[in-house]
């Protein structure tokens, strides 16, 4: 899974330097992972489970990889709001205690 939310967020990254809305290149990268977790994979995600999922669940889940990816890659292509949107939900789910990963 690392590997596909590596190429979603590529994508999203590359889209945005072409002018894409940040909506639609999100989905376009998060359909394509989708599709392709489907057909390599039966829909199983290992850490996930073992039941395969839906496309539409895998669909949800590779759009919320490729936005968390992109903001990770490529923050500037963010939109503001998306960035404040995923810096409050990687707060809400660091454990007690631990502080931000560093910069790069």
């Amino acid at each position: 899974m690392n590997l596909y939310t590596r190429i979603a967020a590529v994508n999203v990254c590359i889209a945005r330097a072409a002018g894409i809305e940040f909506d639609k290149a999100v989905r376009i990268a998060g359909e394509t992972i989708s599709q392709l977790l489907q057909g390599q994979h039966v829909g199983l995600i290992q850490q996930v489970g073992p039941k395969p999922l839906s496309l539409d669940d895998l669909r949800k889940g590779s759009i919320n990889s490729a936005v968390l990816g992109a903001a990770e890659i490529c923050p500037k292509e963010v939109p503001a709001d998306v960035m404040k949107r995923v810096q409050e939900a990687i707060s809400r789910n660091r454990p007690a205690g631990a502080k931000p990963a560093a910069k790069p």
